[in-house]
């Protein structure tokens, strides 16, 4: 092992501290005092900070790029590596890591069966050991580095989301995550050693050394893999169907982690060989990402619509998010095969900004659906209401991530999306073939639909959860959460806030990465000026130009109504009801609220709906109606269900080869190995 420069060492200052809490945890698991239950937090967050430190010393230039070498063997090299891409997505990992271990706190005391000190030690080391894994696979600078990094993360975040195994929706939730991480797996496997054969060795520098010398159709092989490989972890549709299981499933500041982190790592891989180990994308590649984001963006946030659980809900607004950051990813692709470095760098700097304002606005909407569990009991929408009064802080949280998530300004959701929208737009104008004028117009279009769908999700989810009356006795008897969770959520809150008024740190922050990346950096109209400049094809966006007129807006005509009206009288008094007295049935359902939309898509989301009346007395007098309504699962029913029935009958078929004869197992080795002498000859 070489010796490792200060640099390296700062560098594994955030692994190091993360690593330490599994130990650390189990050593005061029999401990029942408060600093056995903050110490560890409290190692996550120095951690988490180290994080952002580390990260920031990258990105603005006033550390270098650090290397270590742990070189076992020659094959088994665990270097590591931090460049402007690995410590952007160490930002990404640690702000909301910090949330997560601070909240937690506060989370697992207040119910879910971790408030004894064992399970409690055992969540944190696993917490701890999650961090740490997704830390060292964006450092890692070797395929066994990596894959190993990559394998602990997969299985550190089975395990959290499994629980104690006693729950039965939870186990199911974890196989189906943990079989389709590992498929995923596989296909990364190959496509590194495809790329290990070319090179000559397991090195990501070699990778980068010999990238321009791999026949066009390998390279077009490597990046179906990667995608497959990656596209599973980030949940693009139609490799989605553990995402919605197994994000609910877990404890809600892990959900946060999952949801907002984890399945950014995969973006990250993606990035990388699409950029560095397989320059010059074909055409036909940013044309599939473009066309499986808008896909997974569509179809994610109607899926969202139609789901009762407040997790749920925003597990699958991630596969829309995920789609949204595919997209420009696919923009990015375009320009860069047809030369348009500048085009290329604004659709990868909006990728990555809105990349990074999902993880801060998804952990703050995770963390306050935790926050409605432990306060009211329950998470379906249908059984919510009236939380506004009894939890205020969660209620604002809340407010602040579905404005964020539903791109409006001036918070940081809109900041990425409107970027995005701005690179479509540069691609049309710069780049004029008629196919990818089609192209950008479904894409435009796509994304334009999705922000309507965005938004009318997450009015529902905030009106029908937290305004009008408690739908259910547990939520009439709500009470607010603790400090530290609160803690966990204004943190995410005003880091929402900061990114939406300030974005331009941001943009200073990814000048290195577009740099490395496509050669050159761009640098979007943000800050003075007009809110629309004119001058321009492209829009420019000033954040604190439009905080001002929405202040406005509300303060004149206050001030307005106070010098003509004067001081006025308010009057409180019941809501009409035609003389009666308002009932929580009576107000808007979440079923009823997305009513319309599921009518309008039904083609597309398949819903289904059973009415049964029992014992009616007449035909105007029906004691009992029950009502059921969904949407069919058609992935699983036409895809995965029948993948399996073929993969089981194969299996029954070919089991005669299991006869118990050590004769005939000898003879298989024998065949096997004359056909691997073939092929490698």
């Amino acid at each position: 092992m070489n010796d490792l420069d200060p640099p390296a060492w700062i560098v594994l200052a955030p692994v190091a501290l993360y690593a330490l809490v599994p130990g650390l945890s189990l050593l005061l698991s029999r401990r029942i005092s408060r600093v056995a239950q903050f110490l560890p937090s409290l190692v996550l967050m120095l951690g988490a900070g180290a994080g952002v430190l580390v990260a920031l010393l990258e990105l603005l230039g006033t550390g270098s790029t650090a290397f270590t070498g742990w070189a076992v063997t020659p094959q088994l090299d665990l270097s590591l590596r931090l460049d402007p891409l690995a410590a952007f997505f160490l930002l990404v990992i640690s702000v909301p890591a910090a949330a997560a271990a601070c909240y937690g706190i506060g989370y697992l005391n207040a119910s879910h069966g971790t408030s004894q000190p064992a399970p409690r030690a055992a969540a944190d080391a696993l917490l701890g050991a999650f961090l740490a894994s997704m830390t060292l696979v964006v450092l890692a600078d070797s395929v066994i580095g990596f894959l190993i990094a990559w394998e602990l993360m997969s299985l550190v975040s089975f395990f959290l989301v499994v629980g104690d195994g006693r729950r039965a929706e939870a186990r199911r939730s974890g196989y189906v995550y943990v079989v389709m991480t590992h498929i995923g797996t596989g296909f990364l496997l190959l496509a590194f050693l495809i790329l290990a054969r070319h090179s000559g060795s397991f090195d990501f520098s070699a990778f980068r050394a010999t990238a321009g010398s791999i026949p066009a159709w390998e390279q077009w092989v490597i990046l179906l893999l990667a995608l497959l490989g990656f596209g599973a972890k980030m949940g693009l549709i139609p490799l989605h169907v553990w995402l919605p299981r197994a994000h609910p499933a877990a404890p809600s500041h892990i959900s946060a982690l999952m949801s907002g982190v984890m399945v950014k790592i995969a973006v990250y891989g993606l990035i990388r060989i699409c950029w560095e180990f397989t320059p010059r994308p074909p055409l036909w590649w940013g044309v599939l990402l473009v066309g499986l984001g808008l896909t997974s963006a569509v179809l994610g946030i109607l899926y969202a619509l139609m789901e009762r659980d407040l997790k749920r809900v925003l597990a699958y607004s991630t596969v829309e998010h995920l789609g949204i950051i595919t997209v420009g990813l696919g923009v990015a692709a375009l320009a860069s095969n047809r030369g348009h470095a500048t085009v290329a760098a604004l659709a990868l700097l909006a990728t990555l900004v809105h990349l990074l304002n999902h993880s801060v606005f998804k952990g703050l909407l995770f963390l306050g659906a935790g926050a409605v569990q432990t306060g009211a009991g329950t998470r379906d929408l249908e059984r919510l209401g009236g939380l506004i009064r009894r939890m205020p802080w969660t209620t604002g949280s809340f407010l602040i991530g579905s404005m964020a998530i539903a791109a409006l300004p001036p918070l940081n959701g809109f900041v990425g999306e409107w970027l995005i929208f701005q690179s479509l737009l540069s691609l049309g104008t710069t780049v004029g073939t008629p196919m990818l004028a089609v192209v950008v117009a479904l894409a435009a279009g796509g994304l334009a639909l999705t922000a309507a769908l965005s938004l009318a999700c997450f009015v529902r989810a905030f009106g029908v959860g937290f305004l009008a009356q408690p739908r259910s006795e547990a939520t009439h008897n709500a009470h607010e959460v603790g400090y530290s969770m609160r803690a966990g959520m204004a943190l995410l809150a005003a880091v929402a806030l900061a990114l939406g008024l300030f974005p331009l740190a941001v943009l200073r922050l990814l000048q290195p990465v577009t740099l490395a990346l496509v050669g050159t950096t761009v640098r979007p109209s943000f800050g003075g000026g007009a809110v629309l400049d004119a001058a321009q094809r492209d829009g420019s966006y000033a954040p604190l130009l439009v905080v001002i007129g929405l202040a406005a807006i509300g303060v004149i005509p206050w001030l307005a109504a106070r010098i003509l009206n004067g001081r006025g009288h308010e009057r409180v008094v019941p809501t009409w009801v035609c003389g009666g007295l308002l009932e929580p049935r009576m107000q808007y359902s979440a079923t009823a609220f997305a009513q319309p939309i599921r009518l309008i898509f039904r083609q597309l989301i398949r819903p289904h709906r059973s009415v049964a009346i029992e014992r009616p007395v007449s035909t105007l007098l029906v004691p009992v109606v029950h009502f059921e309504e969904g949407v069919h699962p058609i992935y699983e029913r036409y895809l995965y269900q029948r993948a399996v029935t073929v993969i089981t009958s194969v299996s029954h078929r070919i089991r005669i080869l299991q006869s118990g004869s050590i004769r005939a197992y000898l003879a298989y080795i024998f065949v096997t190995l004359l056909i691997i002498l073939v092929i490698t000859r």
